[in-house]
């Protein structure tokens, strides 16, 4: 059986295809927020690869898995049923309240740094509010699921405490 090539062509000319099939600009907004979300799930890899706790990776590879589905429901148009559902909202507000139980309350500003899986997990955390940003400009003229948005919400925060949580818990 001869392998497939990587590159199809197709998008030679600045199109490229929606998950359901429609061929949109690369440079429209749907596609710029579907990749900034790829871009977090990038730099979620590079945080999982170097955070020390083991709960923080475990974590971080669950969060991959579900930006998967996220980036699918905003790579899609008309969708009968969305990926992302409140359920999944519910599930980035139980992460992020079981970690922040582990810390003291925060009294003064940090700067990320001290280790490279907190600075890989800042770097997250800003590209999922550019995501947002991004998503929420497509939510303007087009239908967006409003889970989604409320997930890249949740995620921001989540990134900050597991910065918290991998710099200041031992």
């Amino acid at each position: 059986m001869k392998k497939a090539a990587v590159y199809t062509r197709t998008g030679d000319k600045g199109s490229t295809s929606l998950l359901t099939g429609e061929r949109v600009p690369k440079q429209s907004l749907r596609v710029e927020a579907y990749g900034n979300i790829d871009e977090v799930r990038a730099e979620l890899g590079l945080a999982r690869a170097t955070v020390v706790r083991e709960d923080v990776k475990e974590t971080i590879f669950k969060i991959q898995e579900l930006l998967m589905s996220l980036m699918a429901d905003v790579a899609s148009l008309n969708l009968q049923e969305s990926y992302i559902k409140p359920e999944h909202v519910t599930l980035f507000e139980q992460t992020i309240d079981k970690y922040d139980a582990m810390l003291a309350p925060l009294t003064h500003f940090i700067t990320p740094g001290d280790n490279l899986g907190a600075a890989a997990l800042d770097m997250a955390r800003t590209t999922t509010r550019r995501a947002e940003r991004a998503l929420l400009r497509v939510a303007e003229n087009e239908a967006v699921n409003n889970n989604v948005l409320l997930c890249l919400n949740r995620l921001s925060d989540l990134c900050f405490i597991l910065l918290r949580v991998e710099t200041e818990v031992k």
